[in-house]
């Protein structure tokens, strides 16, 4: 049965016949999984059962056709801005189509990561939504072979259906607008080896320094952790006194690590936007409102969510990789080039 959310209990049955059609009718008005019917029948249906207080159970709607309604979300760690940005545009997207969003964290490890997705398994999800592949991640491979509906986000192991940003061109845009500037000293700190966004950003930024004719000494391309800690050890290793040679630029491969850098540069006395210039990733709302507002390239995160929401409710359509395109948004962090001596 399902029930209104006060009050008496009004059925399907009583919307039905309140409005003057059919049970197949007000169920097909009321059915919230795709494009609500705009004829004036459907309409009708929807006042009458709103009059009354009706209030659909999609979940027990949902066990009758085999389905809960619901999606399991796997993310790294809900203390990263981006990812909890992502879980937010996630569960908009998932409730817009008429689901539900769980969301389970793995701190990156794959067993963590495993254990946590038969959890969501186990409480029967329509599909799965991984934050966490890593190029050398057993999981996607292993829900391929089980035949769990799922999709990967912001990250891709190549071969499971994935919603990505094209992070090969936003690490080109970031550091051609260095390159544009008037910088030819530009360090790359990246994220983790092991994940895709930090390859395809590296190998976008490799392109373009190789475009301009620019080979940085290889102590200037770090692979880092995407936190602000690595950011600032990246940076006092980049910028620290006893360095003999500085980058006058430096592209950070998300904003957290830009954060560290920016970190470790106030501490030696750099100042960035003038002594150094800086790129982040990602434009996290913090971007923006620092003291010196941070250049970044921004990722269509609500693009991407519901790209990946719809290849879990519509799976098998091409391609099965989709990549959404970044935009660099320049800001005071990065000028041109100047020498300093620290």
């Amino acid at each position: 049965m399902e029930t209104a959310g006060t009050g008496a209990s009004v059925t399907l049955r009583d919307v039905a016949a309140a409005s003057g059609v059919s049970l197949s009718t007000a169920s097909r008005a009321l059915d919230e999984r795709g494009t609500a019917s705009r004829s004036a029948a459907a309409e009708h249906v929807r006042k009458v059962a709103q009059e009354l207080g009706y209030r659909r159970n999609s979940f027990a709607s949902g066990l009758r056709r085999g389905e809960t309604r619901t999606l399991g979300v796997l993310v790294p760690r809900l203390s990263d801005t981006v990812m909890a940005l992502m879980f937010e545009e996630l569960e908009r997207a998932a409730s817009d189509r008429g689901y539900f969003a769980m969301v389970a964290t793995s701190g990156d490890d794959p067993g963590d990561e495993r254990r946590a997705a038969e959890t969501l398994l186990d409480r029967n999800v329509d599909g799965l939504i991984l934050a966490t592949a890593r190029l050398d991640d057993e999981l996607p491979r292993l829900l391929r072979q089980r035949g769990v509906t799922h999709a990967l986000v912001l990250r891709t192991d190549g071969v499971s259906p994935s919603a990505v940003g094209d992070d090969e061109v936003g690490g080109y845009l970031a550091v051609r607008h260095l390159i544009d500037l008037g910088h030819r000293d530009i360090a790359v700190v990246t994220g983790p080896s092991f994940t895709s966004s930090a390859v395809g950003r590296l190998a976008g930024a490799r392109r373009a320094l190789d475009e301009a004719g620019i080979t940085p000494p290889e102590k200037w391309l770090l692979a880092a952790g995407y936190g602000i800690e690595n950011g600032f050890s990246a940076g006092e290793l980049l910028l620290g006194e006893n360095t003999s040679r500085r980058p006058t630029a430096v592209f950070a491969a998300n904003d957290n690590i830009a954060l560290g850098i920016i970190a470790a540069a106030h501490r030696l006395g750099i100042t960035v936007g003038q002594d150094l210039a800086l790129v982040g990733y990602n434009d996290t709302p913090l971007s923006a409102r620092l003291p010196t507002p941070l250049t970044s390239v921004r990722v269509p995160l609500a693009q991407i969510a519901s790209t990946a929401i719809d290849l879990i409710v519509n799976p098998g359509k091409e391609p099965h990789i989709r990549k959404s395109m970044p935009t660099l948004i320049p800001r005071e962090s990065s000028g041109p080039p100047r020498h300093f001596t620290g």
